[in-house]
């Protein structure tokens, strides 16, 4: 037997025993990293750290900054954190425990069961978790047969997971267990539970909260600010999914399988079309507002559902007007430049205020002005007698990722404007405990747009969506809050439409050594989750279709 194995780290080569666990050489390297290692690169193959080193290969570490590691802290934190709560308050008297959606920096989750939460209990299972970090537990993970995992998760109660094995078409689930307590996970788990140090537990309506570090600061843990709106409007959401008997893959895949799929469309488009109804429906009853200002992160469906919420609104005996903030661009040579030297397109400060200011207070006092047009080619704007005046029933539409922000428009009373918060929160999770996140649906829909809409290619997308991220956690997350509502654009049914745009873009990344072909196989093997389906009973004035394509509107 071979009894060495040779590793480059860093362009250095050195010999360790054979069958060394990449978790042991990691601890040599952990000085010259920041943060610390969770996963690793075999050439450029994501492992787990508990894995054992069998060839010569190279080697790059992953830490809790990483996306990918961030992912990997998270899940083990949930693992950690049930294995504690069902210690606490006992297997039988738990049906379920769900982890639903993110609030800034916590999870929210439920709970059904007989005995109820209380802040002492809450104490009671943190408590257990931190003697589990201290312990240092390690993970432990094993293969078995579908057919046996789902025998597994039938004893465990964990119907959710029971049912999308049902779907699967691999022979094989990897299991999970820490310290005698099981559960399956998409995606990797960290070695031990000594590397989960930062984290906190909390009430919070009708759950708890699991609160965890950002990922860019991942060695401090932030307190957690309460998102009321966001929260409601995410628990409407999933009152809507529960209502139709949908709150995870399997579900959905159970209506495609039997059939039912075209009545599950027409109900989600119509709930979709009641809310935007609703919403023209208080502006009318606000009485005094001119500018319906909407925001949301990118692909939310914005344009779309400006299209839509126009429509209501003549309904309602308004005149609406759409007016893109982009329009208002500086001028190109002038625009703010991000740290690496790029133009910063998503700053506030690549708009021209002023102009914007004074154009619409000019309209809100009676006056005519003449609404420029940004030449996205020439970086200049230019105006092509687009002129406006507002009278009694107009009303304007202005879309833009600044909307929320008081300091766009600060020259407009706040009583003037009616604030809209528009992002794709999926109500949907793959099960019980794994989530899908909300970046997740939206970095899909825009991976299918640009191939279709801009001949990008499915790794520039993934590339560039951190950039992206950024600039939403800079300047439109802070001011969600600040709606005068909420509206949700994720359809239950989408991303079984959407599998059968994005897979092949997905393929289409060949190149092993990039992250982004990292991150492509995680989402295909995501999509494994799903029953594909085909898209031609979409309706034209589906928000979907702003993505898909062969929407009625101009988008």
């Amino acid at each position: 037997m071979k009894e060495i194995v040779k590793v480059t780290i860093n362009g250095i080569t050195k010999e360790y025993p054979y069958g060394i666990t990449l978790g042991e050489v990691s601890k040599e390297y952990q000085s010259e990293y920041k943060y610390d290692i969770i996963l690793a690169f075999i050439d450029n193959k994501l492992i787990e750290l508990f894995k054992r080193i069998k060839k010569d290969c190279h080697v790059s570490f992953v830490t809790t900054a990483d996306d990918a590691g961030h992912k990997t802290y998270t899940r083990g934190m949930i693992l950690l954190m049930l294995k504690a709560f069902y210690a606490e308050l006992g297997n039988d008297n738990i049906e379920k425990v769900l982890v639903e959606y993110s609030l800034g920096n916590g999870l929210y989750c439920d709970y059904i069961g007989d005995v109820s939460l209380t802040q002492e209990r809450i104490d009671n299972i943190k408590k257990r978790m931190i003697e589990i970090v201290e312990k240092d537990i390690p993970y432990n993970k094993r293969s078995i047969g579908t057919d046996d995992a789902i025998e597994l998760f039938r004893k465990y109660k964990m119907h959710d997971k029971e049912k999308i094995f049902k779907y699967r078409r691999v022979s094989k689930a990897n299991i999970y267990n820490l310290d005698g307590f099981e559960d399956y996970y998409y995606g990797y788990m960290p070695s031990s539970t000594g590397i989960l140090k930062y984290f906190d537990l909390e009430l919070y309506e009708d759950g708890f909260i699991l609160i965890l570090p950002y990922k860019n600061c991942p060695d401090k843990l932030e307190t957690f600010i309460p998102r009321t709106k966001l929260y409601y409007t995410l628990r409407e959401s999933n009152t809507w999914a529960n209502m139709m008997g949908i709150d995870n893959v399997g579900a959905l895949n159970d209506v495609i399988a039997s059939g039912g799929f075209k009545d599950l469309v027409l109900v989600q488009e119509g709930l979709q079309e009641k809310k935007i109804s609703d919403i023209a429906n208080m502006i009318k009853e606000e009485g005094d507002k001119k500018f319906v200002m909407i925001a949301g992160p990118s692909s939310s469906g914005k344009t779309t559902f400006s299209h839509r919420l126009s429509i209501q609104l003549k309904t309602q005996g308004f005149r609406p007007h759409p007016i893109a903030v982009d329009n208002y661009f500086v001028d190109r040579e002038v625009t703010p430049k991000d740290e690496f030297g790029n133009y910063n397109f998503e700053s506030l400060y690549a708009i021209d205020i002023e102009k914007f200011n004074e154009d619409m207070t000019n309209l809100l006092n009676g006056k005519t002005v003449n609404i420029p047009i940004f030449n996205f080619i020439t970086g200049r704007r230019e105006y092509k007698n687009n002129y406006l005046t507002m009278g009694k029933d107009d009303i304007l539409v202005i879309e833009g990722i600044h909307c929320l922000n008081d300091e766009l428009s600060y020259a407009l009373p706040r009583e003037s404007k009616y604030k809209i918060y528009i992002s794709a929160l999926t109500q949907l999770n793959i099960d019980e405990h794994n989530r899908i996140p909300t970046t997740d649906g939206r970095l899909i829909r825009r991976m299918v747009r640009d191939a279709r809409t801009r001949g990008v290619t499915a790794s520039d997308t993934i590339n560039m969506w951190a950039s992206v991220r950024r600039g939403e956690e800079e300047n439109i997350f802070p001011f969600q809050e600040d709606a005068d509502v909420m509206f949700n654009s994720a359809l239950l049914y989408e991303l079984a439409v959407l599998k059968q745009y994005a897979e092949p873009l997905l393929f289409g990344i060949d190149d092993r050594e990039s992250n982004e072909y990292v991150e492509a196989k995680r989402i295909l093997k995501f999509f494994d989750y799903f029953i594909g389906t085909p898209a031609d009973i979409v309706p034209k004035n589906s928000i979907l279709k702003e993505f898909l394509g062969g929407s009625c509107f101009n988008v």
